[in-house]
């Protein structure tokens, strides 16, 4: 399919900035949009004709973009809007509506892996492992559900990337347990979810397209300074500050020594939870493999970041596709998946 295609970059900015903006002083600071640079210099490279609209609060440029200049597909970045992370699925059903092929999960998919009490009820049913749980709706009684063993991590219910997740939701008596799921409440705003903790190795596994679909080769969060005694837990800390994960020697590397059993055993349970939620994109699953070699999914990661360096492309990279590479892959499924769509649609007409 490789051709010349017109992209529209639609992301999250945090100010809301005319149609035309060229984000040149962001892209040029390192520690700013870093993610949407990658993308946008990909596209380049492909030789695609690319705009660039930055959303914070205001959707009405995007449809005088469309109406003015209309792509041929969308590349949707688009986590938060007016602040608010849970609105990532609004935006997509909006793509939706306009009938543009763009990138990423469907509105659904969004729904589902945002929700972690949904996803884990969905697991279950196709006898997929996650770790026991129970969510607790505000205003709801708290307590420590009957056969729930303790520790147990306790979490925002509908929130991504690790924000409410500290060494504080690790939580070992029923006391702290109810003073956590209170803590959601109160201070969040937010339900909260207990999950039973699993110990074990935190691994990584990408899963992309449909029909065919491929899973990329793990990788794993290391923890080499942690004392053995201590969990290992994927907190917010763990994941974004620098310097707490140097200081705790906290990386994301290649998942080694892996057996030929292992490794099926984690290709056939991604594979399998990807299809229970009818994922047709590319999502991110967060794995526990015990000592047993025993998986668990954590949860299940929509539009995971897409930068250079993060998991997605560095996992790529090891299954051999370059950064171009897989852009031009993911825009490739967006066009092939709205095909489909508009087939399947006049089909039933």
């Amino acid at each position: 399919m490789k051709r010349k295609l017109k992209v529209l970059m639609l992301f999250y900015s945090p100010y809301q900035k005319p149609r035309g903006y060229d984000y040149k002083e962001e892209f040029a600071d390192p520690d700013n949009m870093y993610t949407e640079k990658d993308v946008w210099k990909a596209l380049k490279d492909l030789e695609h004709e690319v705009s660039l609209l930055g959303v914070y609060n205001d959707i009405s440029p995007l449809f005088e973009e469309i109406k003015e200049n209309k792509p041929d597909v969308i590349f949707n970045m688009m986590e938060v809007f007016n602040d608010q992370t849970h609105l990532e699925k609004n935006l997509a059903a909006l793509l939706e509506v306009l009938g543009i092929p763009f990138t990423g999960a469907s509105s659904g998919v969004l729904y589902l892996c945002n929700n972690k009490a949904l996803h884990k009820k969905i697991f279950n049913y196709h006898r997929i492992k996650v770790p026991r749980f129970h969510d607790f709706v505000r205003g709801s009684r708290v307590f420590v559900p009957a056969k729930f063993r303790l520790p147990a991590v306790v979490k925002p219910l509908c929130e991504e990337a690790s924000r409410g997740i500290s060494q504080a939701s690790m939580v070992d008596t029923a006391e702290a347990f109810v003073e956590r799921v209170k803590f959601i409440h109160q201070n969040m705003g937010m339900d909260a979810i207990a999950e039973e903790y699993i110990d074990g190795r935190e691994l990584y596994v990408t899963a992309m397209g449909y029909k065919p679909m491929v899973v990329f080769p793990p990788r794993e969060m290391v923890f080499k300074n942690i004392p053995e005694e201590q969990p290992r837990i994927a907190t917010y800390k763990a994941k974004w500050d620098d310097n707490y994960r140097k200081r705790w020697g906290i990386d994301s590397i290649a998942a080694q020594n892996l057996d030929q059993i292992i490794r099926k055993h984690i290709d056939d349970v991604c594979r399998r939870a990807y299809r229970a939620l009818d994922a047709r994109s590319y999502l991110r699953f967060d794995l526990r493999l015990t000592e047993g070699g025993e998986v668990y999914i954590i949860e299940p990661n929509a539009n995971p970041c897409i930068a250079r360096i993060d998991e997605m492309a560095q996992a790529a990279h090891l299954a051999g596709v370059s950064y171009p590479e897989l852009i031009q892959r993911v825009l490739e499924q967006a066009i092939t998946l709205n095909q489909q769509a508009r087939l399947t649609k006049k089909a039933k007409s």
